[in-house]
């Protein structure tokens, strides 16, 4: 980032998730004066955290993964992430449980994933090696070039010296088709895929360059953070009241009006005025409920006609006893997984045989439930959009654990003594368009200059920042996002003050 200060900047921000929080510092960081406001009383946004009768539950992502951008996050401020919370490399980084019966542990090593690629396929072993290099090589020119390196309109992507760089680097085709390329066998094809679904995409609808996720999860490993992903949030929290932010819970922001001097929220409890206006909310929700209808960047029809990441049905279970054949994190898949994928994308319907992830933190934490029981989060991604009345999750919870039951091995029946549940109606209510419960998927045409803007064309001094903008899904992006629209801020507020020493010094600004 540049030198730029913000000192005579007043930012007032909407949302307070990963986003939202991390914009917040970065931006008081280079002295701007800050307020950020979430509508619920907790923080975290869907990272917030589920607690009751000593449970303790990640209600949004439990994967920690991409720890790089983590420690270059906290960089900014001459910290680390340690200085906030205490991180523990997994091992084995997941198991997977296929219904024809089949298991698999994918262990943290390089020596140990091997051996499991050689067991299902003749040489797939070396191909495993090829395969991880080139995806190291996808990931450092995919982030430096891609990621870091904020490209908001399709002419940056086409730039000679980027396709010089980059060349090597499959960009086009499908992650079905790239990894094809190199396994014939269908579970270690899964296995090279399944990230996708953290990026809201199919490995039918996600470009090959997202074969960079197998460097994160194959290299790179996979991380808990003690006491969870609230624990990040907590850190983020606290990093924000170092920097000054100013920070109002259960404040929603009801509108946002243009004013003569910058922009105005309208609060249940004030209409607080700034320079300028951060919106970490959807882009959808801000257009359709805090936007008056003539000053909205996007007609209706392309919030309408956008590919969705998949929303879930989630599952958050206080169970008696261990659940000793389930580690940390685990997968179940069937053999053959489009179905599943055709519901979420193609035929926007229930799964009849769905995958799903089944997250068991007192595997590694046992802080966060009382002794003698254990945590389970049950994960199954569905179309957005759906019908999600009681009825139909009654009918779907019973098939999940009948399903379970059959392919792990763990009846959970008789043993469940806390229960709660999301579906696509809440994640619906805090916004996200038809129920998603990430953002935008990962698609071609809506990866990179196809996303969102940061700024606002249509609302002066409004921006935007988090999952549904670049670079996109996860908290690893929403972090870099606050590092884009920081810099957007910063550009911005040069610009305006040259244009303001023009008009006051014409003659040596002419010169």
């Amino acid at each position: 980032m540049t030198a730029t200060t913000l000192e005579t900047e007043s930012i007032g921000i909407i949302g307070g998730g990963i986003s939202g929080l991390a914009t917040a510092s970065l931006l008081a960081n280079a002295g701007a004066d800050v307020t950020l406001y979430e509508q619920q009383e907790q923080l975290g946004g869907v990272a917030t955290q589920i607690s009751q009768d000593g449970f303790q539950f990640d209600a949004g992502p439990s994967w920690y993964l991409m720890p790089d951008v983590f420690e270059r996050f906290f960089a900014h401020f001459d910290e680390t992430p340690e200085q906030y919370y205490s991180l523990r490399q997994l091992d084995p980084n997941y198991q997977v449980f296929w219904k024809d019966g089949d298991t698999a542990i994918v262990p943290a090593d390089r020596a140990g994933q091997r051996a499991l690629f050689e067991s299902y396929e003749a040489g797939a072993g070396e191909k495993l090696e090829t395969y991880l290099e080139e995806a190291k090589e996808a990931y450092h020119i995919g982030m430096e070039e891609f990621v870091y390196e904020h490209r908001p309109r399709l002419r940056h992507w086409i730039d000679p010296s980027l396709l010089k760089t980059a060349r090597g680097v499959t960009l086009l085709g499908s992650m079905d088709e790239h990894v094809s390329g190199y396994f014939e066998s269908t579970k270690l094809q899964q296995l090279l895929q399944y990230t996708l679904v953290f990026l809201g995409g199919s490995p039918y609808n996600t470009p090959a360059l997202y074969s960079l996720m197998s460097h994160v999860d194959y290299n790179m490993g996979v991380y808990y953070p003690e006491g969870g992903i609230a624990s990040v949030v907590n850190g983020l929290v606290r990093l924000a009241h170092n920097q000054g932010v100013t920070i109002r819970t259960a404040t929603g922001v009801q509108s946002i009006q243009t004013v003569s001097n910058g922009i105005q929220f309208e609060t249940e409890k004030g209409t607080p005025q700034f320079d300028r206006g951060v919106s970490a909310a959807p882009p959808a929700y801000t257009e359709r409920e805090l936007l008056a209808t003539g000053v909205r960047d996007h007609r209706e029809s392309y919030w309408e006609n956008r590919t969705y990441a998949p929303s879930a049905f989630l599952l958050y279970l206080g169970v008696e006893g261990e659940i000793e054949t389930l580690d940390h994190h685990s997968l179940v898949l069937p053999t053959d997984w489009e179905p599943h994928f055709n519901s979420i994308f193609d035929e926007k319907q229930w799964p009849e045989n769905p995958s799903y992830y089944l997250n068991v933190p007192t595997a590694t934490d046992d802080t966060v439930a009382p002794d003698g029981y254990s945590t389970l989060v049950i994960l199954v991604p569905i179309a957005p959009g759906l019908p999600d009345n009681e009825a139909q999750r009654q009918q779907f919870r019973s098939r999940v654990f009948d399903d379970i039951a059959a392919y792990t091995g763990v009846d959970l029946r008789g043993r469940i003594v806390f229960q709660e549940e999301a579906c696509i109606s809440e994640f619906a209510a805090m916004g996200y368009p038809d129920g998603t419960a990430l953002g935008l998927a990962h698609t071609l045409r809506q990866t990179g200059p196809f996303r969102p803007d940061h700024r606002s064309t249509a609302v002066p001094s409004l921006y935007y920042v988090g999952s549904f903008t670049n670079p996109g899904i996860g908290m690893p992006m929403c972090l870099i996002s606050a590092e884009h629209v920081t810099q957007a801020i910063k550009n911005d507020v040069d610009s305006d003050r040259s244009s303001r020493f023009s008009r006051l010094n014409p003659m040596k600004a002419r010169n």
